[in-house]
């Protein structure tokens, strides 16, 4: 005796062996034995064997049409070997019923499971949204493999093109189009990037990487809403006309200088800091706009600023205007240029001019201080802050008269053609500005702590940097404290501590109290931002760099090993790991062969081709 039996949800036939009643022995068709239990077992048969029986059931049940076998069935819950019944119009066979059970069983939209051989009709409303579902499944199967083998062939799907940067930078893993990407990557062995811009999608390199950026910081856009200036009120005029020195694109001059000599014969230096804060009022629009961005973005050949140009027009210190300004004058010994004493005041101020690296530098540099020349507009003024700055530098502790020189590398794009220049850091236009920087700001700090009042410090110990709303000293500075104060055009952080400066100056209640959660959020928002600015800086970089190597169609190229496979160009300010570079110590020199450039994974291929070998020192002759 053979049996058709239920077990895992699957139907099996076999031989009995043995009858227990509630159990039975058995042997499948496959020769293995086991035990099931009786009320498992659906049908009894002698004839045929188990495996024609199997297949000749399938065949029944293939050939059955599930919508009459529907109309067929009672409302009621109702056994398969009735529906057969009603079916054939006759007692059914054992391979009719157990096909009748096999359809019944493949069919759950119209067919609901009772029990063990017990099934239910679905109702009319529910097999028609149950159909309706599976028509809309099968119509957006067949609209994905048709989605897929367009990108297998890249082709970009019309119904892509307007969701490219979604498909990039958000994908949604449940939708079609998305299955459909990564089904075409896997069968082309690219990425989505990589396979969208084999179908035309992405158009620019640059623009790919830019409006990532944008998507995850700049959400809403860049674009600024109209903003409500405040009177800055009636400042007092300074006495004095002041000077700023910047890059030549430099359209947020936060930072000019002046130089008086006083009757008794010191003399006066002052730093003048653009004061957009006596524009903003505390919680108004443009308040919150600098609040959200936090800083200026930077990038070669672009920037976002943190505030709007109509903001940043009435307050940089652009030459020939007199321009509101938080200032700090010093009052210098004329022999020995130490500091006797400081004085802050909120003015206004006239910009007599705004000198730029380009053409400052070929004037003012250690060569033309070394000889003396005084022959271009403000040579005394900067000579005197040039030995004032070299004074600041040592009373720090960090002169830099034995260090080794570092470079600086510039961008500067113009129509898509990229020029990467060098320029020795710490020259005396940057040890200039920067020490008359760290001057007023730690200064300011040791104001604002002498006052309780808080403000952002950022501090250095064992090398780690941080901000905290509580001084301390900066390592790296040399300074007993230390905050960012000097660049309030395009730092938030700064923006803050100009507030708290001026409140302290007008004797007026800070705008944020000790322990005020808000100036702690500030820090943590401001970080967050200020990492992701960075990096998305350096990423651009790195990218322009790239740009460069195929620009120039650089085939060789020169570079520096840092450290076991890690190397440094050269010319440009690109790093990376070259596989095939011997073991090799650092400062060595090496030869590369540049292969492969991936502007969208923003890598490159290269091949060690050879060592450069330094010319060896002759040993002088005593």
């Amino acid at each position: 005796m053979n049996i058709f039996y239920e077990e895992d949800g699957c139907f099996k036939v076999g031989s009995i062996l043995s009858d227990n009643t509630a159990s039975l022995q058995i042997e499948n068709q496959h020769g293995k034995r086991g035990k099931i239990k009786a009320a498992n077992v659906l049908l009894r048969f002698n004839q045929p064997g188990m495996a024609e029986f199997m297949v000749q059931a399938e065949n029944i049940a293939a050939e059955m049409d599930v919508e009459f076998l529907w109309e067929c069935s009672p409302q009621e819950d109702f056994s398969f070997s009735d529906l057969a019944s009603e079916y054939f119009g006759h007692a059914p066979s054992p391979m009719e019923a157990a096909g009748t059970l096999i359809r019944l069983h493949s069919s759950p939209m119209y067919f609901y499971k009772k029990g063990k051989g017990h099934y239910r009709a679905a109702p009319p409303d529910a097999l028609k949204a149950a159909l309706a579902s599976a028509e809309r499944k099968r119509l957006q199967a067949a609209l994905q493999e048709r989605y897929t083998q367009e990108l297998c062939a890249f082709t970009l799907p019309p119904e892509f093109s307007g969701m490219v940067q979604q498909l990039l930078y958000k994908p949604d893993r449940n939708s079609i189009e998305v299955k459909a990407l990564e089904a075409a990557c896997a069968a082309t062995h690219l990425s989505p990037a990589h396979l969208l811009q084999r179908c035309g999608a992405v158009p620019s390199s640059h623009d790919y990487h830019l409006h990532r950026f944008l998507l995850e910081n700049f959400p809403r856009g860049t674009d600024f809403s109209e903003v409500e200036l405040s009177i800055c009120g009636d400042l007092p005029l300074a006495e004095d006309t002041a000077f700023s020195i910047d890059d030549a694109v430099t359209t947020e001059i936060d930072d000019a200088f002046s130089v008086r000599k006083l009757p008794g014969g010191n003399w006066r230096i002052g730093v003048h800091i653009a004061a957009p804060s006596l524009g903003i009022e505390h919680g108004s629009e443009g308040d919150q706009i600098a609040m959200q961005r936090m800083s200026t973005v930077y990038m070669p050949g672009n920037k976002i600023t943190m505030l709007p140009d109509r903001v940043i027009q009435k307050f940089t210190l652009s030459e020939d205007r007199v321009c509101p300004a938080l200032s700090m004058y010093l009052e210098v010994d004329p022999e020995t240029l130490s500091v006797l004493g400081t004085e802050s005041r909120i003015e206004r101020i006239h910009i007599a001019a705004n000198l730029r690296h380009d053409t400052l530098e070929q004037l003012f540099n250690e060569d033309t201080l070394a000889a003396g020349r005084l022959d271009y507009p403000f040579a005394s003024e900067l000579t005197l802050l040039w030995n004032l700055a070299q004074k600041l530098e040592a009373a720090r502790g960090k002169s830099t008269e034995n260090g080794i020189p570092q470079v600086d590398f510039n961008f500067h794009v113009e129509n898509d053609f990229i020029t990467i220049t060098t320029r020795q850091r710490g020259s005396p236009i940057d040890k200039l500005v920067s020490e008359l920087m760290i001057f007023v700001n730690a200064e300011w700090g040791r104001l604002l702590a002498a006052h309780e009042i808080p403000g952002i410090y950022r501090s250095q110990n064992n090398g780690k940097v941080k901000m905290s709303t509580v001084p301390a000293p900066h390592q790296g500075l040399g300074v007993a404290q230390y905050l960012w104060s000097s660049s309030p055009l395009r730092r938030y952080v700064d923006f803050v501590n100009q507030r708290q400066i001026i409140s302290l100056l007008r004797e007026e209640p800070p705008v944020f109290s000790k322990n005020d959660t808000a100036l702690f959020a500030v820090i943590r928002d401001f970080d967050a931002a200020y990492t992701a600015y960075n990096e998305f800086q350096r990423n651009m970089e790195r990218y322009w760099c790239l740009r460069w190597l195929m620009q120039e169609n650089v085939l060789q190229a020169e570079a520096l090993v840092l450290r076991e496979n890690l190397i440094r160009f050269s010319r440009i300010p690109l790093i990376g790991r070259i596989p095939s570079l011997p073991e090799l110590p650092p400062s060595t020199k090496v030869i590369l062969e540049i292969a492969d450039i991936d502007l969208l994974d923003l890598n490159f291929n290269a091949r060690f081709v050879s060592r450069i070998e330094e010319p060896e020192v002759a040993d002088a002759i005593c």
